[in-house]
């Protein structure tokens, strides 16, 4: 599995902070403070990486399994929460 930061995700696909706000209709600052932030709601995470075509899946990591989390699977039909 491999981890990479928001920021290095973005640019990965080198798009602009500009570029993915128009995309998820918010302002830069809104990008900026996204990708610096250690605390967010599932639901922002969510529309950050489906500007992509990402789906956010939660694991549970135990020492002896990983258990996949689908409590928010459809949080994204319901109205979504301040960035």
């Amino acid at each position: 599995m491999n981890d990479i930061d928001l920021q290095s995700l973005r640019q990965a696909f080198e798009l602009t902070q500009n570029q993915l706000a128009d995309t998820l209709k918010v302002n830069q600052a809104a990008i900026s403070k996204m990708e610096n932030q250690s605390d967010m709601f599932i639901s922002t995470l969510r529309r950050f990486l489906g500007a992509k075509g990402g789906k956010l899946k939660i694991v549970a990591e135990f020492p002896d399994h990983e258990i996949v989390i689908n409590q928010f699977e459809d949080i994204g039909t319901q109205s979504e929460a301040p960035v």
